[in-house]
């Protein structure tokens, strides 16, 4: 039976056939089925393409929940490295951070790798990976990450443009892509491209100056221009007969110096331009300019110059030592613009030579008319023809808004109407240069410089990364920076700049800077003014560095120091409950009592250490049946849980003392307890009952040291009697020993705080104890409480434990 769409509505797709219903409808359309074959077909064909279509969206949908997982882990992994802690730890704080921050945990951890990465492309694709729930945001982060990895490896921007068209722009509805690139005569070539026909790009391998096109508009206006059908502008561009549907241009560059276009066509209406699609042409315009600058122009173009340039450039090339071509242009005085380079050219600032070839000597140099005077002496020669030479000139330039200065023997000469400049540079200064640059990258350092009498504003690349800036954007002068700043930290950005600009004295201070894109960053500025010979401010200089990383590092520690801070206050009140437990329950002595003929006294000796306030214990009570109860006990621990448990023994013990029953059936007893019902306690005891008319002491041991017995100025151990610790088995049998006793003999019970050392073992430890007790014979302790307290005293216990003792005299 063939389904309807009706009988699925909401776009369900029917089930699919099994085999065997395929078979049955095949053979009912060889007798004469009730659908025609055809109708059948297309039924079938139908339902698989919807069953293509579910599997589709169900792995797209698993592919964008993987991508989203897989940078919460890189972001846990940066918190590891840079917090020292462990992984769970690290994805608690990136959790705690993202509440304190308003956002989810993907989009702090897109931040934080986008951050380590300092990665453009991660940049532009931020906003797609944090709605990872939607599967077109992980494609596009999957499309611009293939798009860079294909560009770069391809070596060329034909390479460059087929990357972008088959990974980034085809799934957009475009269907062609170009690159051009700008020269310094306002001419265009088209350095790649990709969807059109070979013949049409070889009629568009260079367009001559004043001619306007989509591109050339971009240029000029230094923002992109699209149109939604090229019929509407009516400018001519690549591909115009072929395909007039909509077309984006977007200028590229690097460091506010534009260096070429990408234009992107449609064959149908251009689409709705979004604030996502505009974030991934941004991102591919950046990709285009990172292809140009290795791309040769003099050698990619053909024809715009030809002649005696090239004679000229065939000459140069041949000189071993750097040397560059100057073309003047712009009347008069003339703005001299570096044409060519020659292979052995090193730039002292350490840039490429692709960044200098193209750009005017005041743009490539900003300081050349400062130093030695390089841009003085370049217009004499070529106002004069005399040659120029000089073996000691001062060279500076900004590196990443930094001067650096060097000293160089410059050469200079004009051949017709160029000019050569030729410079031996010392060998670490390029290098030097280099260092600074990565030194700076890696800090995440921008440099700046303003010219306060032109307006003139030289920032870095670092520096548009910073501010979330496309590098053909204008930079932001300081008079605006408040502007840019949060508001809460405006006054500060004020005294910053009274500080530079109105006292004249180096400033710095650190804010939130609000970028256009709705992310926060924290910076630090520092800047110094800039006189000149006449002491007047003409020049600021400075640099802006990234701290967000040291800020939120900063917040994880304070609130890791407030939890701290607070765990130690609740320890602490803890310790203060346990102790105050301790004391209620046993004073810290007692005694002597008397009970019939049996004095009875007891001490108790706390921990010095509030947290190592244990669950020792004592208990000396006499019973109905006449007898006297006495006995000590250890739970195993220290704290809350010890003292509590200590608390539930003793009590059980006295109940169950009142029974009648004997010490080794009391510790069955009390073992039974201890297991069922107390949470995990295992402990130690002796119980001893004293017979007050046969002078009688019956004893028993669960896992406790033996009671120590004086008699006539001697003392010893009291035998071994077998028993196993409290707790640790549901039943337990222990053995029970009896011992008279004469007037004036003394039983000394006592815990394990009274003896351990950390340096010997048990038995040294209780052999210590029964020569101390001699000794306090010897030394005429005759009293009872006197006793206990020499034993307090002069014992050689070293681990800080809790001790309990409880002493019996026999009258």
């Amino acid at each position: 039976m063939q389904h309807s769409r009706e009988q699925f509505p909401d776009g369900a797709a029917p089930p699919a056939p099994d085999r065997a219903g395929l078979v049955g409808a095949q053979r009912r359309a060889e007798v004469g089925p009730s659908a025609p074959p055809a109708t059948a077909e297309r039924g079938a064909v139908g339902r698989l393409a919807d069953t293509v279509a579910q599997l589709r969206r169900q792995l797209d949908e698993a592919q964008a929940h993987a991508a989203g997982r897989s940078v919460v882990e890189m972001a846990v992994g940066i918190l590891v490295e840079r917090l020292r802690c462990g992984p769970t730890e690290a994805a608690k704080q990136l959790q705690v951070l993202a509440e304190q921050a308003g956002s989810t945990p993907l989009e702090l951890a897109a931040d934080l790798v986008n951050r380590a990465a300092a990665d453009k492309i991660s940049e532009a694709a931020h906003e797609f990976v944090a709605r990872a729930a939607q599967p077109v945001s992980s494609e596009v982060g999957v499309r611009l990450r293939n798009t860079e990895a294909d560009a770069l490896s391809g070596g060329d921007a034909g390479a460059a443009a087929r990357a972008m068209l088959e990974h980034a722009l085809r799934p957009l509805g475009a269907v062609a892509v170009a690159i051009w690139a700008a020269h310094p005569d306002l001419s265009l070539s088209l350095a790649g491209s990709a969807g059109f026909a070979d013949a049409e790009a070889r009629r568009w391998r260079h367009v001559p100056p004043g001619v306007v096109t989509v591109a050339r508009r971009a240029l000029d206006e230094r923002a992109p221009v699209a149109y939604r059908t090229l019929a509407d502008g009516a400018v001519p561009t690549v591909g115009g007969h072929e395909a007039g549907g909509g077309r984006l241009a977007v200028p590229a560059g690097v460091g506010g110096r534009l260096i070429g276009v990408l234009e992107v066509c449609w064959r149908d209406e251009l689409p709705e331009q979004s604030q996502s699609l505009q974030r991934q042409f941004e991102a591919l315009a950046e990709l285009c300019a990172t292809t140009l600058e290795s791309w040769d122009a003099d050698t990619a173009v053909e024809g715009p110059v030809g002649g005696p340039f090239n004679e000229l450039a065939e000459l140069v090339d041949g000189v071993l030592d750097p040397c560059m071509i100057l073309d003047p242009v712009d009347g008069f005085p003339p703005r001299f613009v570096i044409r060519h380079a020659n292979p052995a050219f090193v730039d002292f600032a350490g840039r490429p030579t692709s960044a200098i070839v193209g750009a005017g000597l005041l743009e490539a140099y900003p300081l050349a008319a400062q130093g030695g005077n390089l841009l003085e002496a370049v217009e004499n020669v070529h106002a004069t023809g005399a040659p120029f030479k000089d073996p000691r000139m001062r060279l500076t330039a900004l590196v990443d808004g930094v001067p650096l200065s060097t000293d160089a023997y410059v050469s200079i000469n004009r051949h017709r109407n160029h000019v050569i400049v030729l410079w031996r540079l010392a060998e670490s200064t390029s290098q030097i240069a280099r260092l600074l640059h990565h030194a700076q990258r890696l800090g995440r350092i921008g440099g700046f410089e303003e010219d306060l009498d032109s307006r003139q504003v030289v920032w870095n690349d670092t520096l548009f990364e910073l501010h979330g800036l496309s590098p053909t954007a204008q930079p932001v002068p300081l008079d605006r920076l408040s502007d840019h700043a949060h508001p809460d930290d405006r006054e500060a950005v004020q005294r910053f700049l009274r500080t530079l600009l109105h006292h004249r004295r180096p400033a710095s201070t650190a804010f939130r800077l609000q970028r256009a894109d709705g992310v926060t960053r924290h910076i630090r500025v520092v800047a110094e003014p800039v006189h000149d010979r006449l002491d007047r401010l003409g020049t600021v200089r400075g640099a802006y560095q990234d701290i967000s990383a040291q800020h939120w590092t900063e917040v994880a520690l304070a609130a890791t120091r407030d939890q701290l801070a607070q765990t130690e206050q609740q320890v602490a009140e803890r310790h203060r409950l346990v102790r105050q437990l301790q004391h209620a329950i046993m004073p810290p002595s007692a005694g002597p009592r008397t009970l019939h003929n049996l004095d009875v006294a007891v001490r108790y000796r706390p921990a010095e250490k509030d947290h190592l306030v244990g669950g020792d214990w004592y208990d000396a009570l006499p019973l109905p049946s006449g007898q006297v109860l006495v006995c000590v006990g250890d739970v195993a621990g220290h704290g809350i849980e010890a003292a509590t448990g200590m608390v539930a023994l003793r009590n059980a013990l006295r109940g169950l003392a009142a029974t009648g029953a004997g010490p080794a059936q009391l510790l069955a007893w009390l073992n039974s307890v201890t297991h069922h019902l107390t949470d995990n306690v295992t402990a130690t005891a002796v119980c001893g009952l004293y017979d007050p008319d046969r002078r009688h002491l019956r004893w028993a041991r669960a896992g406790h040291l033996p009671p120590v017995l004086l008699r006539g100025g001697d003392a010893e151990c009291l035998p071994q009697a077998d028993g196993i610790l409290l707790g640790v088995l549901d039943q337990a049998d222990y053995e029970e020993r009896e011992i008279a006793l004469e007037p004036g003999d003394r039983i000394v019970m006592y815990t394990d705080g009274l003896i351990e050392r950390r340096d010997q073992g048990l038995h040294a430890s209780l052999a210590d104890l029964v020569a101390l007790s001699r000794s306090a014979s010897r030394q005429g302790v005759v009293a009872l409480d006197a006793h206990l307290d020499h034993l307090l005293r002069f014992s050689g216990a070293d681990t800080d434990d809790d001790t309990c003792l409880v002493g019996m005299e026999v009258r």
